[in-house]
């Protein structure tokens, strides 16, 4: 693509029905269900912000997975079976599309371990709870807890908070 082209994908900004769009053959990234759920949980809070990249005959580049998401409930209903497409006209040079699938994967990138930390306990540090950081984050408690920097005990207690309920563990024994 030309500088001159840098603006025409999001130029061309749609809602289209989501039923319009096919999958390409050849995208290799693979996404666990925990992080389709993850997906879906990122739209309902933040909305909708990264639109699916297509061709002009409407096969994804870009956005397989928020594709797939969005023909599911809550978001098929709430999207009303649309979705948002940018279209990149690499005209018949298929391996342009190709390179624009594992470039668009690729530059995504991945979290760092230290960075990941000192959002985890700035969260914690702002009264943030476990459960709430988990669902925003799609992590297990185990993941908030190896994130934090708390001891086990001080994880605990702050995962037993306001739970005065719990009864005392009970050790039964075979005559």
């Amino acid at each position: 693509m030309s500088e001159m082209d840098l603006f025409a994908p999001l130029s061309s900004l749609q809602w289209v029905d989501r039923d319009r769009l096919t999958a390409n053959s050849y995208n290799p990234n693979k996404v666990s269900e925990d992080n389709l759920k993850l997906l879906t949980q990122s739209i309902l809070t933040n909305g909708w912000t990264l639109p699916i990249v297509v061709r002009p005959d409407m096969t994804i580049i870009d956005g397989f997975h928020r594709w797939t998401v969005a023909g599911r409930e809550p978001l098929k209903t709430k999207l009303g079976g649309k979705v948002p497409v940018v279209i990149v006209d690499h005209g018949d040079d298929e391996s342009a599309d190709v390179y624009g699938t594992i470039t668009h994967n690729r530059a995504r990138g991945t979290h760092l371990l230290e960075p990941m930390k000192a959002i985890v306990k700035k969260l914690l540090d702002e009264g943030k709870t476990i459960a709430e950081i988990g669902k925003q984050l799609g992590m297990k408690p185990e993941e908030v807890f190896r994130l934090s920097g708390f001891t086990r005990e001080e994880f605990l207690d702050m995962m037993t908070q306001g739970h005065d309920s719990y009864s005392n563990a009970v050790i039964y024994t075979r005559l």
